[in-house]
């Protein structure tokens, strides 16, 4: 079995690990066009337990929140996201949020981004420890299309 995984086979997996003693930790996101900040992102992360699962926006949530987007197709996110060493598990989730993806996996530890409030957080109603992660300031996917669009347009 791979590290992309469906829903039904994550909620086995996890209760697998945590019979263990595993610690599950969970962040979520669209991840596209991967880049340094995401990578360094997702290693502290992991630093934080032994399992790290990322939920993947499917290209249908993305577009709902991310107008033009994504660029690059789920398949090849996930698929991406699965070759870095510190991602354990990679679970496409359709809906807006990955709410019920988190109550389905009832994760130790819920991380995002420090550009979120811990109360904000989607899932913090479920999750006792949640925990949020610095930015990289310079790096963001959204700044790294701005830049191609102004070279496309010199």
């Amino acid at each position: 079995m791979g590290k992309i995984i469906g829903r039904e086979d994550i909620r086995n997996i996890i209760t697998r690990q945590r019979e263990k003693g595993r610690k599950i930790v969970f962040t979520n996101g669209c991840f596209d066009i991967l880049h340094a900040g995401h990578v360094r992102y997702l290693g502290r992360a992991k630093e934080i337990g032994d399992i790290l699962v990322v939920g993947l926006n499917a290209d249908r949530s993305v577009s709902g929140i991310k107008p033009g987007r994504p660029v690059i197709p789920e398949d090849q996110r996930a698929e991406v996201l699965a070759a870095l060493s510190m991602v354990d598990y990679v679970v496409i989730f359709s809906e807006e949020t990955p709410y019920e993806l988190i109550r389905e996996i009832k994760p130790d530890v819920l991380v995002k981004g420090a550009d979120w409030k811990p109360g904000d957080i989607v899932g913090s109603d479920i999750v006792k420890d949640v925990r949020t992660i610095p930015l990289v300031q310079g790096i963001s996917t959204s700044g790294i299309i701005r830049k191609i669009r102004e070279m496309k347009q010199s």
